[in-house]
């Protein structure tokens, strides 16, 4: 199973030098508050979503994601 990696999302974020607002915009939210709400966790980024963040944080969406499984 497979979770969205949310601090990667926001550490990316700020690397790529993206506000909240521009994120918020390009994924169709009013305001920075709504998108800062997914970025979170209070909200679940949907499907259409990940292809639009990862376009916009310049990675792949495998990196968007972490696995919640260890390999032995």
């Amino acid at each position: 199973m497979e979770r969205l990696n949310l601090p990667f999302i926001a550490k990316r974020r700020s690397e790529c030098k993206l506000t909240l607002q521009e994120m918020a915009e390009s994924l169709g939210f009013r305001n920075a508050s709504t998108y800062l709400k997914y970025e979170k966790g209070e909200y679940d980024f949907k499907a259409n979503h990940l292809p639009i963040l990862a376009k916009k944080l310049k990675c792949s969406l495998n990196e968007l994601f972490m696995s919640l499984f260890l390999l032995f």
